[in-house]
């Protein structure tokens, strides 16, 4: 029986693995220490096995709420994922599970590597209305790539998506796949629409380097990247850096950021409410696009999710949808979605999955077309 964790978002340390039912694990926290809760691994060996994995500092990471009526994701072939029996007594992550493989995988969710991210890439250039710009290396020296998709012309708004500021949320980068595939569908009608009054800015992974590291929140330098938008830094956070001066090139007039929420088993929106130059216009922009997702998804809720900014609590313009709201004066919105399973629609043995996330990216294209009369 050997545990392993050295590959493309890989995360465990392991403490003792001599007897299946008293396998000891721990979570080895992002660069820069101050955040830890994404693991990823591997366990061999140990086919029709009871095992007993024990994360004994599950007690001690970023959101200690979020494995609270959690179920780790578990797969034999890495492309189907399922949920597996989990327990969490405040300190202490169990996960207990007889795997029917010779090889089992187990993570916080369902990854989404770098070769599925370079794939995604490919297969999107296929088309040829999809140009791709590398806005930068990463500290690690990969490309930071952005996609536009439609042709910049006089007239068309310009909407900016950016997917998994924090890398352990892999689930942005499956919403990404599905929007994606829906978005450069030449027969899809609400597509070709959207394509024809918008160009759309997408950034697939903005932060690839921690995605392989496996990090919960930080890029390679250790910086949380959804902090760095009021200054980014060209060294330290170069993802944002160089996302943000294209940005001012292009102009913006909606951007879309994706993320996971560990703890809430919800999908919901969190806007800029907070900022200095909020108004009633920018509260119905806000309020119709999540009308128009609720109505169009039923994935996808408004009666549950972060509490609102207080007026003006926000003036340190740190985060991306806060920074763009006041800075480009336009409609900007945090989508996140649940790490357990949406308590509206509970799927049990999968939770919320890679497939559920696509499907939301998939619906949210008929929103973005629908909200454009209000940019």
């Amino acid at each position: 029986m050997q545990i392993n964790s050295t590959f493309d978002s890989g995360n465990i340390e392991v403490l003792e693995a001599e007897s299946p039912d008293n396998i000891r694990l721990k979570i080895r926290p992002d660069a820069g220490g101050e955040h830890m809760q994404w693991f990823h691994f591997q366990l061999s060996g140990a086919r029709d096995t009871h095992c007993r994995m024990t994360i004994e500092n599950a007690g001690e990471v970023s959101y200690v709420d979020g494995f609270e009526d959690y179920q780790a994701v578990a797969s034999f072939d890495r492309v189907h994922w399922f949920r597996v029996p989990t327990e969490f007594d405040g300190k202490q992550l169990v996960i207990k599970h007889k795997p029917d493989s010779d090889v089992v995988y187990y993570a916080y969710f369902a990854p989404y590597s770098q070769l599925e991210h370079d794939n995604l890439i490919a297969a999107a250039l296929v088309d040829p209305r999809v140009r791709a710009e590398a806005l930068c290396s990463t500290p690690d020296g990969r490309a930071h790539t952005m996609l536009r998709i439609g042709e910049p012309v006089e007239g068309r708004k310009k909407i900016w998506v950016i997917a998994r500021q924090h890398p352990g949320e892999s689930m942005a980068e499956w919403w990404v796949e599905g929007f994606l595939e829906r978005l450069l569908d030449a027969e899809e009608p609400v597509s070709r629409k959207l394509l024809d009054e918008a160009v759309v800015y997408l950034v697939p992974n903005m932060c690839i380097d921690g995605a392989v590291r496996g990090h919960l929140r930080c890029n390679a330098k250790g910086r949380n990247l959804n902090r760095e938008w009021a200054e980014p830094s060209e060294t330290e956070s170069p993802e944002v850096y160089f996302t943000r001066r294209k940005m001012h090139a292009t102009g913006v007039d909606m951007c879309f950021d994706v993320h996971g929420d560990e703890a809430l088993p919800y999908n919901f929106i969190a806007g800029a409410e907070g900022t200095p130059s909020w108004n009633d216009r920018k509260q119905h922009q806000l309020d119709t696009f999540k009308n128009l997702l609720a109505g169009i998804s039923p994935d996808f809720q408004t009666k549950i999710g972060y509490e609102v900014d207080a007026p003006g609590s926000a003036a340190d313009l740190k985060k991306n949808t806060d920074y763009m709201a006041e800075t480009f004066d336009c409609l900007a919105m945090t989508l996140e979605m649940p790490f357990k399973d949406n308590a509206d629609m509970p799927m049990p043995e999968i939770g919320w999955s890679p497939d559920r996330c696509k499907h939301l990216g998939a619906a949210c294209i008929d929103a973005f077309w629908r909200i454009l009369p209000e940019l």
